[in-house]
């Protein structure tokens, strides 16, 4: 589990993972690699980045992951669909949503002895 970060913190609008800051919604793979998360996806789909659609949550699994924590936003806007939750259960991936800031250290707290896949919304 080498490249996982070590600090994250974040306000609204950005996230801070050990230095490099982020004004965007990020997806953080159980080997520590960062990626954009892909809410247009959503947006399409439901008019709004606050869904996490099945589609847009299927082209991130597959990394081994035990666990997905999700920072919710800084008040708690973003949520699963009843198809993505239903897919995770299905899987049997732990799910843990919480607002964002929350979520960070649940997430660091977790991915020391677990392969976490997480993603953080950065705004509302």
């Amino acid at each position: 589990m080498n490249g996982l970060p070590k600090n994250i913190s974040s306000d609204f609008g950005w996230i801070e993972v050990d230095g490099k800051v982020y004004d965007y919604d990020i997806v953080i793979y159980p080997n520590g690699n960062i990626e954009r998360r892909k809410k247009e996806i959503s947006k399409r789909k439901h008019g709004t980045s606050h869904k996490l659609d099945l589609e847009e949550i299927t082209g991130y699994l597959g990394h081994e992951e035990e666990v997905v924590v999700i920072g919710t936003g800084q008040y708690g806007a973003l949520s699963l669909t009843e198809e993505s939750e239903r897919l995770l259960r299905d899987l049997g991936l732990e799910i843990i949503q919480l607002p964002t800031k929350e979520a960070i250290k649940r997430y660091l707290e977790l991915c020391r002895n677990k392969r976490v896949l997480g993603i953080f919304h950065v705004t509302c």
